[in-house]
């Protein structure tokens, strides 16, 4: 297969994750970039993953999971195409999400808000976010909450939703909710008594 034909395919992949609006601008950022990008299977901890060259020797790589909704892929890319551009431009000099990191992650933010076709409250949100960026969409409520109006049909809900005093399931342990602590609830384990502190947007079984 020749570079061009690598290209396509790339493109065609890159596709089926993102709203279709965004393709070519994403597309054009990553091959601009010369960035190993690979979409990932789920993982808990992160959405994606930014790793710089080791020793210079490699390429940086960007890793993004693969169950994303393409409102939520977009962003996250974005947001790890932003630890990129500073590693690029600072190498590793300084903060992971300091100043130099946010201008960069605004900059790319900016084509999203002026696309008419981009979801209205969601333009609301990513405004809000570039007035005071976050560390990542999900340490801002908000942006979190809208993004995960684009998900599929799923049997769990959010925290949130649940009435405090109320009992839920996650990770196959059954909790008590508690009082809201920021944006976390503290929630008392039924089995252990344990007080956990638990995301207000924690996907959850109602009991």
């Amino acid at each position: 297969m020749n570079l061009e034909q690598k290209d396509i395919e790339f493109q065609k992949n890159l596709a089926k994750y993102l709203p279709k609006e965004f393709v070519n601008y994403t597309w054009t950022l990553l091959k601009e970039s010369a960035v190993k990008f690979r979409i990932v299977a789920p993982r808990k901890t992160k959405l994606g993953d930014f790793r710089a060259p080791i020793a210079e020797k490699t390429k940086p790589q960007i890793t993004i999971n693969g169950n994303l909704n393409p409102y939520a892929f977009l962003i996250t890319t974005l947001h790890e195409v932003a630890h990129l551009n500073t590693y690029n431009r600072y190498k590793r000099s300084v903060k992971p999400h300091g100043q130099e990191w946010k201008y960069e992650f605004q900059q790319l933010l900016k084509p999203l808000i002026s696309e008419e076709a981009f979801p209205t409250n969601l333009k609301r949100c990513l405004i809000n976010s570039i007035k005071k960026t976050k560390a990542s969409s999900c340490s801002d409520i908000d942006l979190s909450r809208e993004l995960r109006k684009f998900d599929p049909s799923k049997t769990t809900i959010p925290l949130e939703s649940i009435p405090i005093g109320e009992d839920f399931k996650l990770n196959n342990k059954s909790f008590k909710k508690g009082k809201l602590r920021r944006t976390r609830y503290l929630c008392t384990e039924l089995h252990s008594g344990r007080a956990y502190l638990i995301h207000s947007l924690a996907e959850v079984n109602s009991l």
